[in-house]
């Protein structure tokens, strides 16, 4: 039977993270089949979904565990089947841009839940104004709203949000 394993990967950033993974996985005949990895603040960490038959589960799990030892820490999850999120609602992106300040992603995270809405992807940075050199914080990402969300109602509480934080939130629905 045919699995799949969710790899938690946490590692200081340096060279051959990724190859010693993937030699951990192909060894043990499983399939590379997608991933999130990034670099931050000198860490290297990222999630990476993988097929494998059940019967080479515990030697890869083995295997990654061992990976200890270089300094690459790997938790491996199996994926159990999930409700379809997609089936029940309209996709959007936001964005939101401003002065860096305590709060804001709490406040567009409670935003978005009190509005039944799920989060699919967030990321965020730091860089500096220009001309000021003031810290600027940037997030955007993908939302899953319900289908009966009123986007009037969002918008509005997304306004309330910006004007107290001083910054510009927006969010564009995607057309099918």
């Amino acid at each position: 039977m045919q699995e799949h394993l969710v790899l938690t990967v946490t590692s200081h950033d340096k060279p051959g993270v990724i190859e010693a993974i993937a030699q951990s996985v192909s060894t043990h005949n499983g399939n590379w089949l997608e991933s999130k990895l990034a670099q931050l603040a000198g860490k290297f960490v990222g999630v990476i979904r993988v097929s494998i038959q059940t019967e080479h589960v515990q030697p890869l799990e083995t295997s990654l565990q061992a990976l200890r030892t270089k300094g690459i820490y790997v938790l491996s999850e199996i994926e159990r089947p999930t409700e379809n999120l997609k089936k029940l609602g309209q996709s959007a992106s936001f964005h939101a841009l401003g002065p860096d300040r305590q709060g804001i992603i709490k406040e567009l995270s409670s935003a978005f839940a009190s509005h039944h809405i799920n989060v699919e992807e967030l990321d965020t940075t730091l860089s500096s104004m220009p001309y000021s050199g003031e810290p600027l914080f940037e997030a955007s990402g993908r939302i899953l709203m319900p289908n009966v969300q009123n986007i009037e109602d969002l918008h509005s509480h997304l306004d309330e949000i910006a004007n107290d934080l001083g910054i510009d939130i927006s969010v564009k629905l995607y057309t099918p």
